[in-house]
């Protein structure tokens, strides 16, 4: 009799042994939210402004293709408006000739509590740039886009 009552208590044991396994394998995956997303020739990113430390606010990046511009602006949290556009001419910047076959990846990340770095890389010219948006120097209403860094992450493909 003792060795059935063993048996059964190991049955019970490894029924529940895998159970639990079966449970933690097969677990919900934790829900992640992005800051970016594309459509066809548009990118979209959002991340903290700090246009005054004591109202952070939301900033908002999109990078256009087809103009070759890069634009920000923040969302005044009182109004909930728009507060303008600044913008960078990409073409320019990255020194990408007319009618390049680009391809453009960015992202934000945040480098202090209230202040989010956009980080963009063009993977035909191994070019990298960080900017960051901030208030104007002006004193007017609006955002402008300081760029921090450009660097190459890779030689450009030489042209045979």
């Amino acid at each position: 009799m003792k060795d059935a009552s063993k048996l059964l208590w190991l049955v019970v044991g490894l029924a529940l042994g895998g159970n639990a396994v079966a449970l933690w394998v097969h677990r919900p995956q934790q829900a992640r939210a992005g800051t970016c997303d594309r459509f066809e020739d548009y990118v979209m990113c959002t991340g903290a402004v700090a246009t005054d430390l004591r109202t952070p606010m939301d900033g908002v990046w999109l990078l256009d293709y087809r103009a070759g511009k890069l634009l920000g602006t923040a969302i005044d949290r009182a109004q909930g408006k728009i507060i303008g556009w600044a913008e960078v001419d990409l073409v320019n910047e990255f020194g990408i000739p007319p009618r390049a076959n680009v391809h453009f990846l960015m992202t934000t990340g945040q480098i202090s509590g209230s202040q989010a770095a956009l980080y963009v890389a063009e993977t035909t010219s191994g070019k990298f740039g960080v900017y960051t948006m901030g208030p104007r120097p002006d004193g007017k209403a609006g955002v402008m886009i300081k760029r921090h860094d450009l660097v190459l992450f890779r030689q450009p493909p030489k042209n045979e």
